[in-house]
């Protein structure tokens, strides 16, 4: 829009003058907003990031024995078993994060069929990628945690876990560990909880350090040498 600007040798000119309030006026109301909307935004922001889920880390006691197919698993698989110490043990949780988390663990759950590892491949218990689309409950957390570090997440601080699940049988589940506790992707449930909401007793999980396992708990959970779901 072109505006018809009246100059003085003495100063601005009414129509100047009214229009440079003008002008003035209408900056000042677009900075109020938009520092109310940037505060709004943070608050939200905020808001979001509490309601997320907390909890504690679940503790950690001696060195455990690894289980012995995830063990033949990274003799085929070195890359997927060795532990990187320049990464971060904890993953800061945001919202994006959760959604990532969710979004991963509900895809491998819809997309993997489940079968036992007798079935699938003739051995009691084997650990792998389910790439043929069938899996035992290790094969869908392996799978989630590549698809989680492909995404750019750190696979020091997602860590196989064996549990004893509601059925007092040996279990397979991936742990996320984050600054708000340890959360857990299941291929039983689409829900990603903390540990304590699983219900699970905790008994050794993958180290952060390096190749050893560590037990959980505090080595209170009965020991499980295999994990069959």
């Amino acid at each position: 829009m072109r505006y018809a600007i009246v100059r003085s040798v003495d100063g601005p000119s009414t129509v100047e003058r009214g229009t440079l309030r003008g002008r003035l006026g209408r900056a000042i109301q677009l900075s109020l907003v938009g520092t109310i909307l940037l505060l709004g935004g943070a608050a939200t922001e905020a808001q979001t990031v509490a309601a997320l889920p907390s909890g504690q880390a679940i503790d950690e006691g001696p060195p455990a024995r690894p289980v012995a197919a995830w063990t033949a698993f990274c003799a085929r698989m070195p890359s997927e078993c060795t532990v990187d110490t320049t990464q971060p043990a904890f993953i800061t949780l945001t919202p994006a994060i959760r959604d990532l988390l969710v979004s991963v663990n509900r895809r491998v759950n819809a997309r993997i069929k489940p079968i036992t590892d007798q079935a699938h491949w003739g051995v009691v218990d084997r650990w792998d990628y389910p790439d043929d689309g069938f899996g035992d409950c290790e094969d869908f957390q392996l799978l989630k945690r590549r698809m989680l570090v492909e995404r750019g997440l750190p696979r020091r601080a997602m860590r196989m876990t064996v549990v004893i699940d509601e059925i007092g049988e040996g279990h397979a589940v991936l742990m996320v560990r984050t600054d708000r506790g340890d959360l857990i992707l299941d291929n039983k449930t689409n829900a990603v909880l903390s540990g304590p909401r699983t219900g699970y007793i905790f008994v050794k999980r993958e180290g952060q350090d390096g190749m050893a396992w560590v037990t959980l708990n505090g080595g209170a959970a009965p020991p499980v040498a295999t994990a069959n779901h």
